[in-house]
Protein backbone atom coordinates (compact mmCIF):
# COMPACT_ATOMS: atom_id res chain seq x y z
CA UNK A 1 0.00 0.00 0.00
CA UNK A 2 1.39 3.10 -1.15
CA UNK A 3 0.77 6.91 -0.25
CA UNK A 4 -1.20 8.65 -2.89
CA UNK A 5 0.88 11.06 -5.40
CA UNK A 6 0.59 14.69 -5.18
CA UNK A 7 -1.96 16.18 -7.49
CA UNK A 8 -0.94 17.24 -11.02
CA UNK A 9 1.34 19.88 -10.67
CA UNK A 10 -0.73 23.11 -12.65
CA UNK A 11 -0.26 26.28 -13.76
CA UNK A 12 -0.15 28.96 -10.88
CA UNK A 13 -2.93 30.77 -12.24
CA UNK A 14 -5.08 27.57 -12.48
CA UNK A 15 -5.68 27.16 -8.71
CA UNK A 16 -6.99 30.92 -8.58
CA UNK A 17 -10.04 30.18 -10.51
CA UNK A 18 -13.56 29.91 -10.31
CA UNK A 19 -13.12 31.46 -6.75
CA UNK A 20 -16.07 34.02 -5.61
CA UNK A 21 -13.58 37.30 -4.08
CA UNK A 22 -13.46 37.35 -0.23
CA UNK A 23 -14.67 40.11 1.96
CA UNK A 24 -11.51 41.38 3.31
CA UNK A 25 -14.14 43.12 6.19
CA UNK A 26 -15.59 40.05 7.18
CA UNK A 27 -14.28 39.21 10.54
CA UNK A 28 -15.07 35.25 9.21
CA UNK A 29 -13.08 35.36 6.51
CA UNK A 30 -10.12 36.81 7.64
CA UNK A 31 -10.33 34.24 10.82
CA UNK A 32 -10.82 31.61 8.21
CA UNK A 33 -7.35 32.63 6.16
CA UNK A 34 -5.47 33.36 9.18
CA UNK A 35 -6.13 29.94 10.45
CA UNK A 36 -5.52 28.15 6.75
CA UNK A 37 -1.73 30.01 7.06
CA UNK A 38 -0.89 28.98 10.31
CA UNK A 39 1.92 27.09 11.17
CA UNK A 40 -0.35 24.68 14.13
CA UNK A 41 -3.18 24.20 11.56
CA UNK A 42 -1.98 20.87 10.28
CA UNK A 43 -3.39 20.86 6.27
CA UNK A 44 -5.47 17.86 4.92
CA UNK A 45 -3.23 16.71 2.73
CA UNK A 46 0.94 16.19 3.11
CA UNK A 47 2.15 17.26 -0.80
CA UNK A 48 5.65 17.20 -2.03
CA UNK A 49 6.79 14.58 0.56
CA UNK A 50 5.14 11.52 -1.26
CA UNK A 51 8.79 9.54 -1.84
CA UNK A 52 10.45 10.27 2.12
CA UNK A 53 6.64 8.79 3.37
CA UNK A 54 6.58 6.11 1.60
CA UNK A 55 10.23 5.41 2.56
CA UNK A 56 9.23 5.64 6.64
CA UNK A 57 6.07 3.63 5.89
CA UNK A 58 8.02 1.03 4.31
CA UNK A 59 9.99 0.49 6.80
CA UNK A 60 7.37 0.13 9.15
CA UNK A 61 5.72 -2.11 7.62
CA UNK A 62 8.72 -4.27 7.27
CA UNK A 63 9.87 -4.20 10.80
CA UNK A 64 5.71 -4.49 11.83
CA UNK A 65 5.42 -7.97 9.29
CA UNK A 66 8.57 -9.78 10.80
CA UNK A 67 8.32 -8.61 13.86
CA UNK A 68 11.95 -7.69 13.76
CA UNK A 69 13.64 -4.44 15.28
CA UNK A 70 15.09 -1.19 13.78
CA UNK A 71 16.25 2.46 13.69
CA UNK A 72 15.78 5.10 11.54
CA UNK A 73 17.88 8.31 11.40
CA UNK A 74 15.15 11.40 9.38
CA UNK A 75 16.88 14.73 9.29
CA UNK A 76 16.36 17.41 7.81
CA UNK A 77 16.57 21.57 7.96
CA UNK A 78 13.43 22.89 10.32
CA UNK A 79 10.16 23.59 8.18
CA UNK A 80 10.88 20.83 5.81
CA UNK A 81 7.62 18.81 6.50
CA UNK A 82 9.52 16.03 9.04
CA UNK A 83 7.19 15.91 11.67
CA UNK A 84 3.64 16.66 9.28
CA UNK A 85 5.22 13.45 7.48
CA UNK A 86 5.34 11.52 10.70
CA UNK A 87 1.83 12.09 11.50
CA UNK A 88 0.62 10.83 8.21
CA UNK A 89 2.74 7.60 8.22
CA UNK A 90 1.46 6.47 11.99
CA UNK A 91 -2.36 7.09 11.10
CA UNK A 92 -1.22 4.98 7.68
CA UNK A 93 0.31 2.25 9.61
CA UNK A 94 -2.15 1.57 11.80
CA UNK A 95 -4.91 1.65 9.37
CA UNK A 96 -2.67 -0.76 7.27
CA UNK A 97 -2.05 -3.25 10.34
CA UNK A 98 -5.88 -3.62 10.84
CA UNK A 99 -6.25 -4.42 7.46
CA UNK A 100 -3.93 -7.11 7.16
CA UNK A 101 -4.95 -8.71 10.46
CA UNK A 102 -1.51 -7.58 12.10
CA UNK A 103 -1.25 -6.41 15.46
CA UNK A 104 -0.50 -2.05 15.11
CA UNK A 105 2.18 -1.16 17.02
CA UNK A 106 2.51 0.99 20.57
CA UNK A 107 3.39 4.32 19.44
CA UNK A 108 5.19 6.30 21.66
CA UNK A 109 5.89 10.12 20.76
CA UNK A 110 8.51 12.13 22.61
CA UNK A 111 9.93 15.56 22.32
CA UNK A 112 13.48 14.95 23.85
CA UNK A 113 13.40 18.63 24.57
CA UNK A 114 10.92 18.37 27.15
CA UNK A 115 12.70 15.26 29.13
CA UNK A 116 14.30 16.81 32.88
CA UNK A 117 16.91 14.09 32.84
CA UNK A 118 17.65 12.30 29.36
CA UNK A 119 17.48 9.44 30.60
CA UNK A 120 13.79 9.35 30.96
CA UNK A 121 13.05 8.62 27.37
CA UNK A 122 14.15 4.78 28.87
CA UNK A 123 11.57 4.78 31.53
CA UNK A 124 8.95 5.95 28.74
CA UNK A 125 9.46 3.38 26.94
CA UNK A 126 9.29 1.18 29.35
CA UNK A 127 6.40 2.08 30.90
CA UNK A 128 4.27 2.21 27.23
CA UNK A 129 5.89 -1.22 26.23
CA UNK A 130 5.89 -3.03 29.44
CA UNK A 131 3.54 -1.14 31.72
CA UNK A 132 3.51 -4.31 34.35
CA UNK A 133 7.13 -4.05 34.73
CA UNK A 134 8.17 -1.55 37.97
CA UNK A 135 11.74 -1.46 37.76
CA UNK A 136 13.21 -0.86 41.85
CA UNK A 137 15.33 1.25 42.59
CA UNK A 138 18.69 -0.45 42.30
CA UNK A 139 17.92 -1.35 38.42
CA UNK A 140 17.55 1.51 35.72
CA UNK A 141 15.01 1.19 32.96
CA UNK A 142 17.60 1.11 30.48
CA UNK A 143 18.52 -2.48 32.18
CA UNK A 144 15.56 -3.67 32.54
CA UNK A 145 14.81 -2.74 28.95
CA UNK A 146 17.82 -4.64 28.00
CA UNK A 147 17.32 -7.96 30.13
CA UNK A 148 13.60 -7.62 28.62
CA UNK A 149 15.40 -7.21 24.59
CA UNK A 150 17.87 -10.11 25.29
CA UNK A 151 15.28 -13.00 26.22
CA UNK A 152 12.65 -14.63 24.12
CA UNK A 153 9.49 -12.13 24.65
CA UNK A 154 5.67 -13.86 26.26
CA UNK A 155 3.13 -14.59 22.96
CA UNK A 156 1.44 -11.19 22.75
CA UNK A 157 4.08 -8.63 23.58
CA UNK A 158 3.38 -5.68 20.59
CA UNK A 159 6.21 -3.99 19.04
CA UNK A 160 6.77 -0.92 20.22
CA UNK A 161 7.48 2.62 17.69
CA UNK A 162 9.28 5.40 19.17
CA UNK A 163 9.40 8.25 17.57
CA UNK A 164 12.33 10.60 18.97
CA UNK A 165 11.89 14.18 18.02
CA UNK A 166 14.55 16.90 18.23
CA UNK A 167 16.89 14.51 18.66
CA UNK A 168 19.89 17.08 18.16
CA UNK A 169 19.11 17.22 22.12
CA UNK A 170 20.67 13.86 22.53
CA UNK A 171 23.25 14.30 20.55
CA UNK A 172 24.65 17.47 21.63
CA UNK A 173 23.73 17.09 25.55
CA UNK A 174 24.46 12.78 26.35
CA UNK A 175 25.92 10.79 23.69
CA UNK A 176 26.20 7.95 25.82
CA UNK A 177 22.15 7.87 26.04
CA UNK A 178 22.18 8.48 21.95
CA UNK A 179 24.35 5.06 21.85
CA UNK A 180 22.08 3.06 24.07
CA UNK A 181 19.25 4.26 22.61
CA UNK A 182 19.93 2.51 19.43
CA UNK A 183 21.83 0.30 21.01
CA UNK A 184 18.23 -1.45 22.01
CA UNK A 185 17.35 -1.90 18.39
CA UNK A 186 20.32 -4.64 18.17
CA UNK A 187 19.32 -6.95 21.09
CA UNK A 188 17.98 -10.09 19.62
CA UNK A 189 14.51 -10.19 21.08
CA UNK A 190 14.17 -6.53 21.27
CA UNK A 191 10.40 -5.48 20.31
CA UNK A 192 11.99 -1.68 19.46
CA UNK A 193 11.41 0.68 16.47
CA UNK A 194 12.78 3.31 16.56
CA UNK A 195 12.60 6.81 14.51
CA UNK A 196 14.80 9.78 15.82
CA UNK A 197 14.18 12.70 14.07
CA UNK A 198 16.97 16.25 13.71
CA UNK A 199 16.81 19.54 12.07
CA UNK A 200 20.26 19.33 10.76
CA UNK A 201 21.90 17.35 7.88
CA UNK A 202 25.48 17.71 9.20
CA UNK A 203 24.59 16.20 12.83
CA UNK A 204 24.89 12.29 11.19
CA UNK A 205 28.60 12.43 10.74
CA UNK A 206 29.27 13.64 14.42
CA UNK A 207 27.17 9.94 15.54
CA UNK A 208 27.34 7.61 13.04
CA UNK A 209 30.89 6.52 12.87
CA UNK A 210 30.27 5.94 16.88
CA UNK A 211 26.96 3.77 15.64
CA UNK A 212 28.71 2.01 12.76
CA UNK A 213 30.90 0.24 14.84
CA UNK A 214 28.19 -0.68 18.07
CA UNK A 215 26.53 -2.42 15.14
CA UNK A 216 23.69 0.07 15.73
CA UNK A 217 23.48 1.90 12.59
CA UNK A 218 20.20 3.71 11.58
CA UNK A 219 18.88 3.85 8.01
CA UNK A 220 19.03 7.91 7.02
CA UNK A 221 16.09 9.69 5.35
CA UNK A 222 17.10 13.34 4.36
CA UNK A 223 13.69 15.77 4.00
CA UNK A 224 15.60 18.44 1.53
CA UNK A 225 14.67 22.09 1.48
CA UNK A 226 11.52 22.74 -0.22
CA UNK A 227 11.91 24.41 -3.90
CA UNK A 228 10.41 27.41 -5.36
CA UNK A 229 7.22 25.21 -6.77
CA UNK A 230 6.55 22.62 -3.77
CA UNK A 231 6.41 26.29 -1.80
CA UNK A 232 4.04 27.24 -3.91
CA UNK A 233 2.24 23.93 -4.20
CA UNK A 234 1.91 24.03 -0.16
CA UNK A 235 0.83 27.33 -0.72
CA UNK A 236 -1.93 26.66 -2.42
CA UNK A 237 -2.91 23.30 -1.28
CA UNK A 238 -3.74 25.29 2.12
CA UNK A 239 -5.45 28.18 0.23
CA UNK A 240 -7.61 25.59 -2.07
CA UNK A 241 -10.07 25.00 0.16
CA UNK A 242 -11.33 28.33 1.33
CA UNK A 243 -14.18 29.70 -0.97
CA UNK A 244 -12.71 32.59 -2.19
CA UNK A 245 -9.46 33.73 -3.17
CA UNK A 246 -7.34 35.67 -1.28
CA UNK A 247 -3.52 35.96 -2.96
CA UNK A 248 -2.77 37.23 -6.27
CA UNK A 249 -0.81 34.43 -7.97
CA UNK A 250 2.40 36.45 -8.71
CA UNK A 251 2.37 37.52 -5.06
CA UNK A 252 2.49 33.61 -3.69
CA UNK A 253 5.53 33.29 -6.27
CA UNK A 254 7.72 36.07 -4.67
CA UNK A 255 7.16 34.41 -1.32
CA UNK A 256 7.94 30.93 -2.59
CA UNK A 257 10.91 31.71 -4.95
CA UNK A 258 12.64 34.45 -1.74
CA UNK A 259 12.22 31.55 1.17
CA UNK A 260 13.03 28.56 -1.06
CA UNK A 261 16.13 30.96 -2.15
CA UNK A 262 16.46 31.78 1.60
CA UNK A 263 16.04 28.12 3.14
CA UNK A 264 13.02 26.61 1.87
CA UNK A 265 11.48 26.83 5.31
CA UNK A 266 7.85 26.00 4.93
CA UNK A 267 7.10 27.68 8.53
CA UNK A 268 8.79 30.67 7.26
CA UNK A 269 6.47 31.06 3.84
CA UNK A 270 3.46 30.76 5.73
CA UNK A 271 4.45 33.44 8.28
CA UNK A 272 5.40 36.09 5.14
CA UNK A 273 1.63 35.53 4.07
CA UNK A 274 0.00 36.03 7.52
CA UNK A 275 2.57 39.34 7.91
CA UNK A 276 1.06 40.13 4.25
CA UNK A 277 -2.28 39.56 4.46
CA UNK A 278 -1.72 41.61 8.66
CA UNK A 279 -0.53 44.36 6.09
CA UNK A 280 -3.93 44.38 3.28
CA UNK A 281 -5.49 44.61 6.52
CA UNK A 282 -3.71 47.42 8.09
CA UNK A 283 -4.08 49.20 4.14
CA UNK A 284 -7.82 48.79 4.21
CA UNK A 285 -8.59 50.29 7.57
CA UNK A 286 -6.37 53.17 6.41
CA UNK A 287 -6.31 53.30 2.23
CA UNK A 288 -4.25 56.43 2.22
CA UNK A 289 -1.05 55.28 4.01
CA UNK A 290 -0.88 52.66 1.35
CA UNK A 291 1.66 50.67 4.25
CA UNK A 292 3.19 47.81 1.95
CA UNK A 293 4.90 51.14 0.00
CA UNK A 294 7.96 53.14 0.56
CA UNK A 295 7.95 56.45 1.92
CA UNK A 296 8.20 57.80 -1.70
CA UNK A 297 5.39 56.15 -2.84
CA UNK A 298 3.50 57.16 -0.43
CA UNK A 299 3.38 60.15 -0.48
CA UNK A 300 3.01 59.97 -4.09
CA UNK A 301 -0.18 58.20 -3.29
CA UNK A 302 -1.46 60.59 -1.10
CA UNK A 303 -1.41 63.15 -3.76
CA UNK A 304 -3.91 61.23 -5.66
CA UNK A 305 -8.08 61.23 -5.30
CA UNK A 306 -9.14 58.26 -2.83
CA UNK A 307 -9.51 55.11 -4.04
CA UNK A 308 -12.95 53.38 -3.97
CA UNK A 309 -14.13 51.13 -0.68
CA UNK A 310 -11.90 48.09 -0.32
CA UNK A 311 -14.74 45.46 -0.90
CA UNK A 312 -15.60 46.91 -4.01
CA UNK A 313 -12.36 46.86 -6.02
CA UNK A 314 -11.11 43.38 -6.53
CA UNK A 315 -7.72 44.01 -6.81
CA UNK A 316 -7.29 45.92 -3.86
CA UNK A 317 -9.06 43.12 -1.74
CA UNK A 318 -6.40 40.90 -2.40
CA UNK A 319 -2.90 40.20 -1.40
CA UNK A 320 -0.79 41.73 -3.75
CA UNK A 321 3.30 41.26 -4.65
CA UNK A 322 3.59 44.72 -2.92
CA UNK A 323 2.29 43.33 0.22
CA UNK A 324 4.19 40.44 -0.13
CA UNK A 325 7.31 42.04 -1.15
CA UNK A 326 7.16 44.36 2.34
CA UNK A 327 6.10 41.43 4.52
CA UNK A 328 9.28 39.85 3.21
CA UNK A 329 11.79 42.78 3.63
CA UNK A 330 10.70 42.43 7.85
CA UNK A 331 11.63 38.55 7.44
CA UNK A 332 14.35 38.70 5.64
CA UNK A 333 16.98 41.50 6.43
CA UNK A 334 19.69 41.22 3.99
CA UNK A 335 22.49 43.88 3.77
CA UNK A 336 22.43 43.05 -0.54
CA UNK A 337 18.79 44.44 -0.49
CA UNK A 338 19.40 47.41 1.79
CA UNK A 339 22.51 47.88 -0.42
CA UNK A 340 20.41 48.06 -3.43
CA UNK A 341 17.01 49.94 -2.11
CA UNK A 342 19.47 52.75 -1.16
CA UNK A 343 20.89 53.02 -4.73
CA UNK A 344 20.16 55.82 -6.98
CA UNK A 345 17.28 55.74 -9.71
CA UNK A 346 19.24 55.36 -12.45
CA UNK A 347 21.95 52.42 -10.91
CA UNK A 348 17.91 50.64 -9.51
CA UNK A 349 17.12 50.46 -13.33
CA UNK A 350 20.40 49.47 -14.73
CA UNK A 351 19.57 46.64 -12.17
CA UNK A 352 16.30 45.99 -13.20
CA UNK A 353 17.16 46.05 -16.75
CA UNK A 354 19.78 43.38 -16.05
CA UNK A 355 17.06 40.78 -14.03
CA UNK A 356 14.83 41.41 -17.71
CA UNK A 357 17.64 40.45 -19.78
CA UNK A 358 19.42 37.80 -17.79
CA UNK A 359 15.81 35.93 -17.30
CA UNK A 360 16.25 34.02 -20.45
CA UNK A 361 19.34 32.04 -18.89
CA UNK A 362 21.78 33.98 -19.78
CA UNK A 363 25.03 34.33 -17.83
CA UNK A 364 26.29 37.36 -18.92
CA UNK A 365 25.99 40.45 -21.77
CA UNK A 366 27.81 43.59 -22.54
CA UNK A 367 27.11 47.26 -21.45
CA UNK A 368 26.17 47.57 -25.36
CA UNK A 369 23.41 45.05 -24.99
CA UNK A 370 22.57 46.43 -21.42
CA UNK A 371 22.41 49.69 -22.27
CA UNK A 372 19.47 48.56 -24.66
CA UNK A 373 17.30 47.10 -22.07
CA UNK A 374 17.77 49.99 -19.87
CA UNK A 375 16.94 52.42 -22.60
CA UNK A 376 13.32 50.32 -23.04
CA UNK A 377 12.93 50.97 -18.94
CA UNK A 378 13.05 54.27 -19.61
CA UNK A 379 11.27 54.50 -22.16
CA UNK A 380 8.36 52.26 -20.40
CA UNK A 381 8.69 54.49 -17.10
CA UNK A 382 8.82 57.78 -18.91
CA UNK A 383 12.38 59.04 -17.57
CA UNK A 384 14.94 60.32 -19.71
CA UNK A 385 17.28 58.17 -19.97
CA UNK A 386 21.38 58.89 -19.19
CA UNK A 387 24.23 58.25 -22.03
CA UNK A 388 26.07 55.47 -22.68
CA UNK A 389 29.08 56.62 -21.37
CA UNK A 390 27.42 57.58 -18.10
CA UNK A 391 25.60 54.56 -17.91
CA UNK A 392 28.97 52.47 -18.45
CA UNK A 393 30.48 54.78 -14.75
CA UNK A 394 27.40 53.68 -13.12
CA UNK A 395 28.34 49.75 -13.83
CA UNK A 396 31.82 50.62 -12.78
CA UNK A 397 29.83 51.83 -9.11
CA UNK A 398 27.94 48.93 -8.95
CA UNK A 399 31.44 46.93 -9.97
CA UNK A 400 32.78 48.52 -6.60
CA UNK A 401 29.65 47.75 -4.66
CA UNK A 402 29.87 44.07 -5.63
CA UNK A 403 26.46 44.16 -7.53
CA UNK A 404 27.70 43.80 -10.78
CA UNK A 405 31.16 42.19 -12.31
CA UNK A 406 32.70 44.08 -15.12
CA UNK A 407 34.95 42.56 -17.62
CA UNK A 408 37.80 44.29 -19.63
CA UNK A 409 37.72 45.77 -23.06
CA UNK A 410 39.45 48.65 -25.30
CA UNK A 411 35.78 49.31 -26.03
CA UNK A 412 32.84 50.72 -23.43
CA UNK A 413 30.27 48.88 -25.23
CA UNK A 414 32.07 45.60 -25.47
CA UNK A 415 33.27 44.74 -21.66
CA UNK A 416 30.77 41.69 -20.35
CA UNK A 417 28.16 42.58 -17.16
CA UNK A 418 27.66 39.29 -14.94
CA UNK A 419 25.47 39.56 -12.16
CA UNK A 420 27.01 39.14 -8.43
CA UNK A 421 23.75 38.81 -6.80
CA UNK A 422 20.99 36.55 -6.61
CA UNK A 423 18.37 37.93 -9.28
CA UNK A 424 15.82 37.05 -6.64
CA UNK A 425 17.47 39.99 -4.32
CA UNK A 426 16.90 42.60 -7.28
CA UNK A 427 13.46 41.66 -7.63
CA UNK A 428 12.65 41.34 -3.68
CA UNK A 429 14.24 44.79 -3.01
CA UNK A 430 13.07 46.78 -5.97
CA UNK A 431 9.06 45.57 -5.80
CA UNK A 432 7.75 48.11 -3.33
CA UNK A 433 8.21 49.97 -6.18
CA UNK A 434 5.15 51.01 -8.46
CA UNK A 435 6.69 51.35 -11.87
CA UNK A 436 9.49 48.82 -10.50
CA UNK A 437 6.97 46.27 -10.02
CA UNK A 438 5.43 47.01 -13.42
CA UNK A 439 8.58 46.99 -15.15
CA UNK A 440 9.36 43.03 -13.88
CA UNK A 441 5.91 41.74 -14.14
Amino acid sequence: MKLSRSPRKKRLSENFVEKSTWNLRDVGHLRAVKEALHVSTAPSNVVCRDNEQNRILDFCKNCVEQEKAGSLYVCGCPGTGKSLSMEKVKNILVNWANEEHLQPPDILSINCTSLTKTTEIFGKILGENYPQKKPDRSTSPLLVLQNMYSQKQPTGVQMILVIADELDYLITKDRAVLHDLFMLTTLPFSKCILIGIANAIDLADRFMPKLQSLNCKPMVITFRAYSKDQIITILQERLRELPYKVFQPQAVELCARKVASASGDMRKALAVCRSALEILEAESRDPVSNFSLPLSDRNADQQKPAPCDITTNQANNMVRIDHVAAALSKTFKSPVVDTIQSLPQHQQMILCSAVKLFRGGKKDTTIGELNKYYMDVCKSTLIPPVGIMELSNMCRVLDDQGILKLGQSKDDKLRRVTLKVDGADIVFALQGVRFFRNCLQ
